[in-house]
């Protein structure tokens, strides 16, 4: 069963051309890694499934909704059944650990302040963190610790998708594999869609699926994490081994 099917996505900023004919079926339950290069469209991509940037032109149907064309009320009914983990974790700084996890949560149940202490809790043990920590900032926390808890947020409406926007950028490799293993954890207790864009070849080897390539924002290859390893496309073998020569060009 296909959760989120993309036709024809067009997007262009200026006369830039970012999106330039995405299709893309994405099925039920499926982890999909989409890889690419900086600037090839990834985090636009994601960024307009989810209804932070308006495409230009083309369709993204979510559970058979057209999520482009839909007033502002019904898009947020839509897209309470996401969630999405920033590439920076996009923290607020002024707000507690516990608030920043309930954040969107609040905004969709009426919680009660042990009602919103229980979640936090709870989203808090599902990345393995203590709740010992509800009530520091963001400040106070190591960059993994950070991740972890914008992961807990992502999580805390228990989402049926969730978006992962280069998940592992800026971790050392323990820390890396250690949100990998959430993702993974994560998926498996919610049975949610994920996608997560990077160009990490490591993260997409543990948590896909099935993997995208993008490039010049067209999707220039597509197939299960096993087809990878075995595909002889030229553009997936230039990515893959980070081979200077060859149709990936950098300008």
């Amino acid at each position: 069963m296909v959760k989120i099917k993309i036709q024809s996505l067009y997007k262009s900023f200026g006369r830039h051309t970012v999106l330039n004919g995405i299709d893309l079926d994405i099925k039920q339950g499926d982890s999909l890694v989409i890889l690419g290069g900086s600037g090839t469209g990834k985090s636009v991509l994601i960024k307009t499934i989810i209804g932070l940037i308006t495409p230009d032109s083309g369709s993204i149907i979510i559970d058979g909704t057209d999520t482009t064309c839909m007033s502002s009320k019904t898009r947020f009914d839509i897209m309470k059944k996401c969630g999405f983990l920033f590439q920076n974790g996009a923290l607020f700084d002024s707000l507690t650990v516990q608030d920043n996890i309930t954040f969107f949560a609040e905004r969709l149940y009426q919680l009660s302040k042990s009602d919103k202490q229980s979640m936090a809790v709870a989203k808090l043990k599902s990345v393995g963190l203590s709740e010992r920590i509800l009530n520091f900032y963001p400040a106070e926390l190591s960059g993994g610790m950070q991740k972890r808890v914008a992961l807990a947020r992502a999580i805390c409406s228990n989402p049926e998708i969730i978006f992962f926007d280069e998940p592992t950028t800026g971790l050392d490799p323990i820390m890396a594999n250690i949100i990998n293993e959430l993702i993974i954890k994560v998926r498996t207790e919610l049975g949610a869609t994920t996608i997560t864009i990077t160009h990490d070849l490591n993260s997409a080897a543990i948590i896909a699926n099935d993997v995208a390539l993008i490039y010049q924002g067209k999707i220039i290859w597509y197939g299960s994490k096993e087809e990878m390893e075995d595909a002889d496309d030229p553009y997936l073998h230039q990515f893959v081994h980070g081979l200077t020569e060859g149709p990936i060009q950098y300008t």
